[in-house]
């Protein structure tokens, strides 16, 4: 029988735990990494229409896998976890062609507020709420303002492309940016879901696409229109440009970019006041 009488105390499950997902996680080991003051990643999308190649879970599946991904960049150096993504956004300009499922603005922050108020409950004092969907944008800022005051935590919200806007670009052969179902979330779809991407459908999927009120008539004009009224195949930029070594690149260069700025001491250092 060896003699044990000498070894170092066995760390906790909890301490030693280096996964990152909330649903794979014991309530014991959830109450620790608030103890530890972890990050919580909220990833919100979307169920929507992305043109005649791509499946309705595009938006979900990217906020999500981007979330995790991000996640396991940072655990080592800062306790973080991620929630089951929020699959379904406001989507409305996404309704005629089908596929698409939405929420109006007041079930949309009812719902993320209830989620946060969760996790304040348990302990939770930094929240980020990773949007995967760009008709969310708008209602995402508005909300995590509310959030910040009501719950008294630190909220943190972004729109992933938005967010690595440069290390996009420079990946990007026929875009400047990420647009919808375009060359960026093609390539990461077929890096991601390959068997789901309808490549037959490339071609047909680009269409001359109308312009954003701001090009009309210059920076600062806003208007509603539905994407339909913008492209007629749901499409608004080049999938024919997309591959899955690009997508690759994509979800790497996001992840890092997003990673060392959410464990910046910059961005929790000021109180939420």
């Amino acid at each position: 029988m060896s003699d044990t009488s000498s070894a170092a105390p066995s760390e906790s499950p909890a301490a030693r735990s280096t996964e990152i997902q909330w649903r794979r996680l014991r309530a014991d080991q959830l109450r620790e990494r608030a103890k530890q003051n972890a990050i919580v990643i909220v990833p919100v999308g979307a169920m929507e229409q992305h043109g005649p190649h791509l499946p309705v879970e595009v938006d979900s599946l990217l906020a999500e896998t981007i979330a995790l991904q991000t996640a396991r960049l940072m655990v080592n150096t800062t306790p973080v976890v991620v929630l089951p993504c929020l699959w379904t956004g406001i989507s409305e300009h996404h309704m005629s062609f089908g596929g698409t499922i939405s929420l109006k603005f007041a079930t949309f922050s009812a719902l993320l507020t209830d989620v946060c108020h969760s996790l304040v409950r348990h302990g939770f004092q930094r929240i980020v709420l990773l949007n995967g969907h760009g008709g969310n944008d708008n209602g995402l800022r508005v909300i995590a303002d509310e959030l910040a005051y009501i719950l008294k935590v630190s909220v943190v919200q972004f729109t992933y492309w938005h967010a690595a806007v440069q290390p996009i670009a420079a990946l990007l052969e026929r875009q400047k940016r990420l647009q919808h179902a375009c060359e960026a979330e093609t390539s990461m779809l077929m890096a991601l879901r390959p068997e789901l991407v309808a490549t037959d459908q490339l071609a047909a999927a680009e269409v001359p696409c109308t312009k954003h009120t701001e090009e009309l008539v210059g920076p600062g004009f806003y208007r509603w229109r539905s994407l339909a009224a913008m492209a007629t195949s749901g499409v608004v930029g080049f999938p024919t440009a997309a591959s899955a070594k690009k997508g690759r690149r994509l979800l790497e260069a996001i992840t890092a970019h997003v990673a060392e700025k959410l464990v910046s001491k910059e961005l929790w250092a000021q109180t939420w006041q």
